[in-house]
């Protein structure tokens, strides 16, 4: 059976490095489309849906961080790993795009294997998310509202919309019951109230991804929908009595 090799759309004006690149992901057993422009980019990607997304970031027309930020309003982009590379060392700029929700930073110039070992990192976490949490985890999913079954219904409900903030009116709808009594029967079988609950799911979840191998705390925030990074580290610290990048050395030390 031949093994289908993983999507990657690379965009980079420069030629002679872009060359360099392809060649690289290709020698390595990816396969690689390779734009010099973001318009170009842009029509492909409107089509097509690749595993991961590497950039350049001072482009002409649109630069990569404005590239970044156009996809992402594309929903079928949102699971999509994005890289920068580019020669600008500044560490606010770098820090803006990390901010933004890019998954990672390479800096030019690149020794080889650090671009292959982040590009097999970030897909390799992806991987790991979709096998343990599913693509859309709720699209099998029947909702009773036994004792029984109502937890593991609630918990698909918020891990279906994990970046957002969840909505308790149609959260409540969602499992046929009233607001009143959602709150009621989540203090009845976990003694915590309805807010508490939801956030230390969001921490749980991003405790899993910690131990899948993501390293990136900002990313944590963006996939756990808790809106800043001082709320997020905030309520780490008080579910895991550590900060999250202290709970990441901890498991890297393992």
């Amino acid at each position: 059976m031949k093994i289908q090799k993983q999507k990657i759309v690379l965009i980079e004006d420069d030629v002679a490095l872009g060359n360099s690149i392809l060649e690289l992901l290709v020698l390595h057993n990816f396969e690689a489309k390779w734009f010099e422009e973001s318009t170009q980019a842009l029509a492909y990607l409107s089509q097509n849906t690749p595993d991961l997304i590497i950039s350049d970031l001072m482009m002409p027309k649109i630069n990569g961080g404005e590239l970044f930020l156009n996809i992402r309003k594309n929903k079928k982009f949102s699971t999509v790993p994005y890289i920068i590379i580019t020669a600008n060392v500044d560490d606010e700029i770098k820090l803006n795009q990390l901010e933004l929700g890019v998954n990672d930073y390479i800096i030019k110039p690149f020794k080889v294997k650090e671009l292959i070992f982040k590009v097999n990192n970030v897909l390799e976490l992806r991987k790991n998310i979709e096998k343990n949490f599913g693509i859309d985890p709720f699209s099998k999913v029947t909702i009773k509202l036994s004792e029984k079954d109502f937890l593991t219904s609630l918990n698909e409900l918020l891990l279906k919309a994990i970046k957002t903030r969840p909505d308790l009116d149609e959260l409540s709808k969602s499992l046929f019951i009233s607001k009143s009594t959602l709150d009621k029967r989540i203090r009845k079988l976990t003694n915590k109230n309805v807010s508490q609950y939801i956030r230390e799911f969001k921490i749980q979840y991003a405790m899993k991804l910690i131990h899948l191998g993501e390293r990136n705390i900002q990313f944590l925030v963006d996939e756990t929908g808790f809106g800043s990074f001082s709320y997020f580290s905030t309520s780490f610290k008080a579910y895991c009595q550590m900060s999250p990048r202290d709970y990441i050395k901890s498991v890297q030390a393992v």
